[in-house]
């Protein structure tokens, strides 16, 4: 009987102990979603669904989770005022109704901007999201793939980033889900220090160029290695995969070159339209 209890108790204590362990970031769950390794690739709404609605925006984000994006990817830069903030260019001339440079304007002269109505008439009166906005609606609901973009025209920007997700409790990428990527590794590197169990995209052009020494130190500090379409092949998939780190492909333009990557083994696909992501995923999967 005693031998019973205690051989019951052990079993509980082990199930307990495994169970608890995420495998890796994409193991764990964020929010109400879960994603299982039947998923792959992920469909990564690449500036929320921006075909269907103005890039980087609410409605944006809105429309990735309801077209069943695993993943949203979006930019951040910081304003005048030290507020990070979604958008993509340097210049807010080109998606908005204004003029001027991100970092020349205050959040409070950004958000008097109209982010919608260069899109659509029907999208009038969208805003640019603050990062805290974008966080708050969706982290508990999906992932994110936060890129910081020209970290050098924006000092304090790891910082001020590393203090959002930090008082949010999201800085742990195991149980946020959350990945943060750049072009620039020593500004990764130093939020990979302020935030040791973040996990960090390294975005890459010419990846073929990568070799297995330049793989293992990346390794040491990143994640993910997500490269541009454009000469990446099935060996250098398969390579940056071996040295432990997953791979999120950017600038699919075509079925043609989704199911290229598909088939090479990427771990999760940027596109402006998941919607027609998962339906050639189907298709290919028949």
């Amino acid at each position: 009987m005693r031998f019973s209890i205690i051989r019951s108790v052990s079993v509980v204590l082990i199930a307990s102990i495994l169970f608890s362990i995420p495998a890796h970031p994409e193991a764990a769950t964020a929010g109400a979603q879960t994603v299982s390794g039947s998923d792959k690739p992920l469909v990564v709404a690449h500036r929320g669904a921006s075909l269907h609605a103005p890039e980087n925006t609410m409605a944006a984000f809105h429309k990735a989770v309801e077209m069943g994006a695993h993943v949203i990817e979006l930019d951040v830069r910081l304003t005048k005022d030290g507020i990070p903030v979604v958008i993509h260019d340097a210049k807010v001339n080109r998606t908005t109704s204004g003029k001027g440079k991100v970092a020349g304007l205050t959040f409070k002269q950004l958000r008097e901007l109209d982010a919608g109505l260069y899109f659509h008439p029907s999208f009038a009166g969208e805003r640019i999201p603050s990062l805290a906005e974008v966080l708050d609606t969706f982290s508990p609901v999906t992932r994110l793939l936060i890129e910081l973009k020209d970290p050098k025209q924006y000092p304090g920007i790891e910082k001020a980033v590393a203090g959002m997700l930090k008082e949010r409790s999201l800085d742990n990428s195991a149980s946020s889900g959350i990945v943060v990527q750049s072009f620039d590794r020593s500004s990764l590197q130093k939020l990979k220090e302020l935030l040791p169990q973040l996990s960090i995209g390294i975005l890459v052009t010419g990846a073929g160029k990568l070799r297995t020494r330049e793989l293992k130190k990346i390794a040491q500090y990143a994640d993910y290695i997500n490269p541009s379409r454009k000469g990446l092949s099935t060996w250098t998939i398969r390579l940056i995969q071996a040295n432990g780190m997953k791979v999120y492909v950017w600038d699919i333009r075509s079925e043609r070159q989704a199911a290229a990557m598909i088939k090479a083994g990427a771990d999760g696909i940027m596109t402006k339209n998941p919607e027609f992501l998962h339906s050639l995923k189907n298709r290919l999967a028949k």
